[in-house]
């Protein structure tokens, strides 16, 4: 265990974490209405971090969101190690194996734009305008991210230029500037999607194309795997919208949907991610550095867990494989993609 990261979250934990938390709000954040109903209540099940998070729903227009939501201090507190630090080099070899999603995702411009520039927001490393090149050879790909890997991204040449903040913060500055934007399971994670979605309007030259892709709350899945259904997140995902929703608030924008994905964009892994979810709540990493530390009682049922695991893991895939294959052939999956053009005045 890193002694200084376990420090640092010592002293983190010692102040308690009621500061991670905002105030729970009593209406919809995306259309006002106050009938609101818990959809899921877990803890950290990606990290096995103290905290208890709720995702509600709104009956009016099924928007889920995360109430109360994180403050700053909690996305600080519940992000770090996860991208980058202690937990980077696992992401980035997850993002490093979905080449099949990043060129679907690449593909579904063909039919309508030519794109001499590009913006990833939520790039993260810059897997996706890596793997993108190969579709879209003479595109100008840049990316913008919130984490340190998008400096990674511009190093290794996967972007031209890399911004690092708050895609809102950009958006006068980029203004009208690209003639694509991408938003790939990002949207969730922001705490004002409506914001993001104004900035993309700002950012992008008129008749230029905005791609987003989502989880999708309506999902059968959801209601089927509950609590340990892996698009929930928690406590990362602060909202998760239907797509009536997205294409209402695109509408408003001055946006058209061209094209909308169900089953093509679903991600293979509702099984799995449950099962790893399951693991984890059981028994985490011992040697996680916000824990209480590594003993030979927890190192033995952490070896446990595992070994009675890996049958419901070859299990998992097995179903994951079959979910995948009726996914795409019914067009509903656990994702949907959305592409629309900005209207010209």
């Amino acid at each position: 265990m890193d002694a200084a990261r376990a420090a640092a979250y010592r002293e983190d934990l010692a102040a308690g974490t009621d500061r991670f938390l905002e105030p729970r709000r009593a209406d919809c954040p995306w259309c006002g209405s106050d009938r609101l109903t818990v959809r899921v209540r877990v803890p950290d099940l990606l990290q096995g971090k103290p905290g208890r998070f709720t995702l509600e729903r709104c009956g009016e227009c099924r928007h889920v969101f995360q109430n109360p939501r994180l403050s700053l201090e909690g996305l600080e507190f519940y992000y770090r190690d996860f991208y980058d630090g202690r937990g980077g080099e696992g992401t980035g070899v997850v993002f490093g194996t979905q080449g099949a999603a990043y060129r679907g995702r690449a593909e579904m411009l063909l039919p309508h734009a030519d794109p001499a520039s590009w913006l990833d927001v939520g790039t993260g490393h810059g897997h996706f305008c890596n793997a993108a090149r190969e579709v879209w050879p003479r595109t100008r790909f840049d990316g913008l991210d919130m984490g340190d890997g998008v400096r990674e991204a511009e190093r290794r040449g996967w972007v031209e230029s890399g911004y690092l903040g708050q895609f809102p913060e950009f958006a006068s500055k980029l203004a009208g500037q690209y003639e694509v934007v991408s938003m790939y399971h990002y949207l969730e994670h922001t705490r004002e999607p409506l914001a993001e979605l104004d900035a993309a309007a700002a950012v992008l030259a008129p008749g230029g194309f905005l791609a987003i892709e989502l989880p999708d709350p309506e999902s059968r899945m959801a209601r089927f795997i509950g609590p340990l259904w892996l698009p929930w997140f928690q406590p990362q995902h602060q909202h998760l919208m239907p797509a009536a929703n997205l294409r209402e608030a695109l509408a408003d924008r001055g946006f058209t949907v061209v094209a909308e994905e169900h089953g093509p964009a679903h991600q293979g892994n509702d099984f799995f991610g449950a099962v790893a979810l399951a693991a984890t709540r059981l028994s985490p990493d011992p040697d996680r550095p916000w824990g209480p530390g590594p003993t030979p009682r927890a190192r033995l049922l952490a070896h446990a867990v595992r070994v009675v695991a890996l049958p419901c893991f070859a299990a998992a895939v097995a179903l994951d494989t079959v979910r995948s294959a009726a996914a795409r052939r019914t067009d509903g999956g656990n994702a949907y993609r959305m592409l629309a053009r900005k209207d010209v005045p």
